[in-house]
């Protein structure tokens, strides 16, 4: 029976439209899905908007309209947005949704019965943009002696009525969770969290009055849940929570939850505790990553530096854009992006190095074997240890990376494995033995036809679409198109099955620098 692998991004809060970090962290998520999908596992994959709180019902009102119409009109992007980036998620939830409505209640009644909610007062800073109560000690000095949060988020004085969790109960529990090996990843994020818990938990504001875009808090008029409370939720809701679902036993609980680093501690502090009080496991592993800067600066409207990811995509085609997000940026840390770059990685390596070595190879047979695919006449030194390193690339080095979410590192080994059919075409050169050494020549070919095939298959999960129009254009038998088939002996029975292959278009078009972006 396939092994169960649950993935989640964060869901994003759609007060604006998508920009390129919320591209960023889904199609890393993607990636991961499908990597796991091609291991065999049996995969769900959740991403979603989080359309509740004060933030939203203030910028609703300041357009004259409701919060549900702000919210509709808003999470229709992101859901734009995941299908033009090829995002193979499995739901898309929304927290204005009833199954959600009903999880966030019925996780609440659980801290209650467990006596970890009780009613006071709440007076503190607030930050409306990052939705979080910030202790006087977090805050920094802005402009004219106005204080802002640790982001560099306005706050404000904030006096009302609140339901509290216990959160200084879990204390304890949390240290010994945050320590354990795996749990939270990158190590520095680890260490933040371990030295913020340290530091002395005080007990959590978890619902507001002062406004009634939110989940209601059961048995109550006038009070809402703080948003993290419904939004950490919707992991939960996807399986069906609080039913003993199918996939409430399968999936729960998660195998990782892919969030930016900025809401680290909602997910490894806030989320465990509220997960311990209502007596539900942990999630398995969470991973904060980086931001993605705009040629080495962060993104905002002020700077009026804000990307659409869909205008990349149509710009230089959603795989190379894929491609250059994952080969770019060491994972966990900040990268930087810019069209120079992209357009630098998707010529040189995917176009110049793969597209090419396809283009070439498969040209050749197309054109000098009338498509038939080339007999193999004994194989030589140098196609073993070519076969040698492309196997090691697609069954281990790939396969390993990606396994320990060292995406970046990951594609460097397939890479490697791409430069060096390079060097073996260029030292073999097949044009040449075509008027010396006709079999030899088949011999090259072949051993190259089967490598191509091998990459394509390894590179699926960072681009999709190329991939899997090269492998359908060379017949890899579908079930072959895994990292257990990677190996599989499929080219003999299709090289006399009478298979031909027609004429190659070029995978990857070469990129030019759009003239606006020029200067």
């Amino acid at each position: 029976m396939a092994e169960p692998f649950y993935i989640t991004t964060a869901i994003n809060y759609p007060n604006g439209r998508p920009h390129i970090g919320h591209a960023y962290e889904g199609i890393a998520a993607d990636v991961i899905a499908r990597f796991q999908r091609m291991r065999g596992r049996e995969v769900r994959f959740q991403t979603g908007t989080d359309e509740h709180g004060l933030k939203m019902a203030r910028k609703a009102e300041e357009q004259g309209r409701t919060p549900r119409e702000l919210a509709d009109e808003m999470s229709g992007y992101f859901q734009e947005m995941d299908k033009a980036l090829n995002i193979s998620f499995d739901r898309f939830i929304r927290t204005v949704e009833p199954d959600h409505h009903k999880a966030s209640q019925a996780i609440w009644q659980r801290m209650e019965e467990a006596g970890d909610l009780y009613l006071d007062r709440y007076e503190g800073w607030y930050s409306v943009r990052d939705e979080a109560y910030y202790d006087e000690s977090e805050l920094v000095e802005g402009e004219g002696d106005d204080k802002l949060s640790p982001h560099g988020t306005p706050v404000e004085w904030t006096v009302e009525e609140s339901w509290f969790f216990r959160l200084s109960k879990y204390q304890e529990p949390l240290l010994e969770l945050l320590k354990t090996p795996g749990f939270l990843e990158p190590a520095s994020r680890r260490n933040e969290m371990i030295a913020f818990v340290e530091g002395g938990l005080r007990d959590l504001s978890v619902s507001r009055t002062s406004f009634d875009w939110g989940v209601k808090v059961p048995g109550s008029d006038t009070h809402v849940m703080y948003v993290w409370v419904d939004a950490l939720t919707n992991y939960l809701t996807g399986l069906g929570f609080p039913d003993e679902t199918e996939n409430m036993v399968k999936f729960w609980p998660a195998d990782l939850h892919l969030i930016g680093k900025d809401i680290v501690r909602f997910h490894t502090i806030y989320w465990p505790a509220f997960l311990m009080s209502a007596k539900l496991p942990v999630p398995k592993k969470v991973f904060g990553h980086g931001f993605l800067l705009n040629k080495g600066q962060k993104e905002s409207k002020s700077l009026g530096n804000v990307t659409d990811p869909l205008e990349l995509a149509e710009q230089f085609g959603v795989d190379a854009l894929r491609y250059f997000l994952i080969r770019e940026v060491s994972f966990g840390k900040d990268g930087s992006y810019s069209p120079e770059a992209i357009i630098e990685r998707s010529n040189g390596e995917l176009g110049n190095a793969f597209g090419n070595l396809a283009q070439r190879t498969l040209g050749f047979i197309a054109k000098n074997l009338e498509g038939k695919l080339p007999q193999v006449n004994g194989h030589t030194d140098a196609d073993n240890a070519l076969f040698a390193e492309v196997k090691k690339a697609v069954s281990t080095d790939v396969p390993e990376a990606f396994e320990k979410l060292e995406l970046q590192q990951g594609v460097e080994a397939w890479l490697k494995a791409v430069f060096a059919c390079n060097a073996y075409i260029d030292a073999e050169a097949p044009w040449a033995l075509r008027k010396t050494d006709p079999e030899r020549m088949e011999t090259v070919l072949a051993t190259l036809y089967v490598c191509i095939a091998q990459l394509g298959i390894a590179i699926q999960p960072v681009i999709p679409a190329s991939a899997t129009k090269l492998l359908d254009m060379m017949g890899v038998p579908s079930d072959c198109r895994s990292y257990d088939g990677v190996l599989s002996q499929w080219y003999s029975a299709l090289a006399s099955s009478g298979f031909q292959i027609e004429k190659p278009t070029p995978l990857f078009p070469r990129l030019e620098l759009p003239e606006t972006a020029e200067g």
